[in-house]
């Protein structure tokens, strides 16, 4: 399965003066690439905090980042790239939403617009990680709003 391409514009990584041994980081950004759902990744994310302590800037966004990569699987979304100006998202073809969902976004927001036949761009001012990564995750909650309501029947 091809992964999702995420790129928040920050540093994502696990420095080394909190994760000194160069092999331990190598072991730990392939246990983290190979996370498949939101519980592994929390469980490695636990264990990086019981080992090396809270996390630092860099190994959040590295979180994050495979988080969003697990989150927009279902959504189709094959490519995240969000910077403090703009977000775009791109889709494979015909992803599996709703387009009338992508076109009730767009109305809701003035800051969403089309950008191509599988782009979606929010214009928006996200200076930081967590404002970054809080918008696009309630643009992916909006856009997946309706089939959740849909499975709880």
């Amino acid at each position: 399965a091809a992964t999702t391409e995420i790129n928040l514009h920050l540093p994502a990584l696990l420095p080394d003066d909190y994760c000194p041994d160069v092999h331990e980081r190598l072991v730990l950004y392939k246990r983290l690439a190979h996370c498949e759902d939101i519980d592994s990744l929390t469980l490695i994310n636990e264990e990086l905090i019981d080992r090396f302590g809270l996390l630092p800037d860099a190994a959040q966004a590295l979180i994050e980042t495979h988080r969003l990569r697990i989150e927009s699987v279902p959504l189709g979304i094959h490519k995240i790239d969000a910077g403090p100006e703009a977000i775009i998202l791109h889709f494979v073809p015909n992803p599996p939403i709703d387009s009338q969902q992508i076109l009730m976004l767009i109305q809701r927001n003035r800051n969403c617009k089309l950008a191509g036949p599988d782009k979606l761009r929010i214009n928006d001012q996200t200076p930081d990680l967590t404002q970054r990564v809080s918008r696009v995750r309630s643009v992916m909650n909006e856009l997946v709003a309706p089939i959740k309501a849909v499975k709880t029947k």
